[in-house]
């Protein structure tokens, strides 16, 4: 008799043991559904030692558990060494590609593209390192693809009217109509084609063959969006504030502009010769 009742006594506390450790799974779980797994943000820089530990710190400092993969094309200004400095502080969570010099802006983000896919990282983003894209809106363009379905979503400065700050109205009117352009001669609807803040499921990646995008600068944010328009993928434009950076200098040249006005052209003449459909 006393052994049986030691029996269920036993029993009793191992259902007891097992409810407990279910409501902490439980509760771990509802703690932490806002984390974001399996998420990189690549940042390109090259002399941005103004900008590049504030941007990192506040990244991986957000709510959501993003991890960032700084492709440095040989900053002369010592860009490369205060990455190496934080890794430590920032293990699996902050890594570094050097490269020899300084490549373009699309061979970077293809070069990143390539290591987010071999490490299986699910969302991969696009950021600048100059807080002219608010990193806050990370987790805005996460949403937008993990909670409601989207493949590629946009951080957009013009699908709600023109939101730029401190740029020169000769700027905006360029970029502005660049996107007019753009979509008249490809038929993408899409407001703002030359956004450089921007969210792919893996999914994209592996089926536009980047690979083989030749363009750099805006002609290779355009170039990535057509070709992921072309492929059927669902893309959302989310409103942001872009604010131009207040230190460090720009990047950007006239000559940017020109590729991506003639590359344009090419680019829709090309995809009548070119499969788009998905593995």
């Amino acid at each position: 008799m006393f052994q049986t009742l030691k029996i269920i006594k036993i029993r009793f506390y191992s259902h007891k043991f097992i409810f407990y450790l279910s409501n902490m799974l439980f509760l771990h779980l509802k703690i932490n559904k806002n984390k974001v797994p399996n998420s990189i943000v690549i940042i390109p820089t090259y002399n941005e030692k103004e900008n590049i530990e504030r941007i990192i710190r506040k990244v991986l400092s957000l709510e959501s558990d993003f991890n960032i993969l700084i492709i440095e094309d040989n900053s002369p200004d010592g860009t490369a060494s205060i990455v190496k400095k934080l890794i430590p502080e920032f293990q699996n969570r902050l890594y570094i590609i050097e490269r020899p010099g300084k490549l373009g802006l699309g061979t970077a983000y293809i070069t990143g593209f390539k290591w987010a896919l071999e490490n299986k990282y699910e969302y991969i983003f696009e950021m600048d390192a100059d807080f002219s894209h608010d990193p806050n809106d990370l987790i805005r363009l996460y949403e937008a693809c993990n909670d409601q379905g989207y493949d590629l979503s946009i951080g957009s400065r013009y699908v709600s009217g023109i939101t730029v700050i401190n740029w020169p109205l000769k700027r905006v009117l360029m970029s502005y109509f660049a996107s007019v352009y753009v979509r008249k001669v490809t038929g993408m609807p899409i407001m703002d084609t030359t956004a450089g803040f921007k969210c792919y499921r893996k999914t994209v990646l592996e089926n536009i063959h980047i690979e083989n995008i030749k363009m750099k600068g805006y002609g290779f944010q355009i170039e990535m969006k057509f070709r992921t328009w072309r492929h059927g993928f669902k893309i959302k434009e989310i409103p942001i504030i872009f604010t131009d950076r207040k230190d460090g200098i720009s990047k950007m040249s006239g000559g940017i502009f020109g590729e991506a006005f003639k590359g344009v052209i090419k680019m829709k003449l090309m995809s009548y010769f070119r499969s788009h459909k998905r593995k």
